[in-house]
């Protein structure tokens, strides 16, 4: 478990991320793709549902023991609360409402994001979209780990903790990395959110609270969909910066397995992935893939070649346009 892991840079590239390239030959090659656009009518009603079954929770946990509370947390609550931050990656395309009604999809993912606890989607939005925008693009894309995760996560044990705190490093990251001016819509997220959390207390004590809070963060720590969050763009190839993922998990979150497709089509809904990979098979079938988030977590501790440093990183040209 002490090992260290030989890595002690990420990987500097000075050539274009891949998926605008490909994204243009594969529509030259198959234009039926663009009617694959737009939104998906459905999400919205399946992110209904899910906010109900988690308000059903939280009124059932309040009378149970501790233990029982601790037990659904993880077991259920971790795996809806992490599958509701996909939903709000979902809607953060503008797949519930469409384009013209971008407001709209904004708010939905305010009131997705009530059985989640901590005050999320509208910070999402803005670094998720230069992420797509600049993969890999230094002080700008910060789902890329700091300098300190990559030299300080260096062992399996420590690269098992790293994987335990990733909700606070997603927390923090972005403060480090690329600071942004607060929006009047991070500040109405963070006061609906706040105001839910405490009519929650108010209505059924601390054990709802406590199921909410600690199912976001199990779920998005030591969890087997967490996988994904290593999965999508850790290089366990060299040459390699983007990874799908074509397991059962999918149903579960919306399709985010499928991040080829995704960062080849963001504006194509989770749904319709799966059909971007059939029409355009040549493309997508002799990438590097997975079949288990499980896996994948369990290789990224146990092979003293990968670390937080497993990045692909570039500096960025020219004018930079960020959310």
């Amino acid at each position: 478990m002490g090992n260290r892991v030989a890595r002690e840079d990420f990987e500097w590239v000075y050539t274009d991320q891949p998926h605008a390239d490909r994204r243009k030959e594969i529509l030259a090659k198959y234009p039926e793709i663009k009617s694959l656009m737009g939104p998906d009518h459905r999400l919205k009603w399946i992110v209904c549902m899910m906010v109900a079954i988690q308000f059903l929770a939280f009124y059932l946990v309040k009378d149970l023991d501790w233990k029982w509370v601790l037990f659904w947390t993880y077991a259920f609550g971790s795996c809806i609360n992490h599958s509701m931050t996909l939903a709000i990656h979902e809607v953060s395309h503008n797949t519930a409402f469409g384009n013209n009604k971008a407001m709209w999809n904004r708010y939905f993912a305010m009131f997705a994001n009530l059985p989640i606890g901590l005050p999320y989607s509208a910070s999402f939005k803005r670094y998720h979209l230069d992420h797509h925008r600049y993969l890999g693009g230094d002080g700008v894309d910060v789902d890329i780990p700091t300098a300190f995760e990559g030299w300080f996560f260096c062992t399996r044990f420590r690269k098992f903790i790293w994987i335990i705190l990733q909700p606070l490093f997603y927390a923090i990251r972005p403060l480090c990395i690329n600071p942004k001016p607060i929006s009047q819509l991070e500040v109405i997220n963070l006061t609906v959110q706040l105001t839910f959390n405490v009519l929650l207390y108010w209505l059924w004590g601390a054990k709802p609270v406590v199921y909410m809070l600690a199912g976001s963060m199990l779920g998005m720590g030591l969890h087997p969909i967490s996988g994904h969050f290593i999965a999508e763009h850790y290089m366990f190839l060299k040459g390699h910066e983007t990874y799908s993922y074509y397991g059962s998990l999918n149903l579960l979150t919306f399709n985010v397995g499928y991040h080829n497709e995704h960062h080849d089509f963001p504006s194509i809904p989770g749904r319709r992935l799966p059909l971007v990979k059939k029409i355009a098979a040549e493309y997508y079938n002799d990438l590097p893939q997975y079949t288990s988030w499980v896996k994948v977590l369990y290789d990224f501790i146990m092979d003293d070649a990968l670390s937080p440093y497993s990045r692909v990183k570039r500096k960025l040209k020219g004018e930079v346009k960020q959310e």
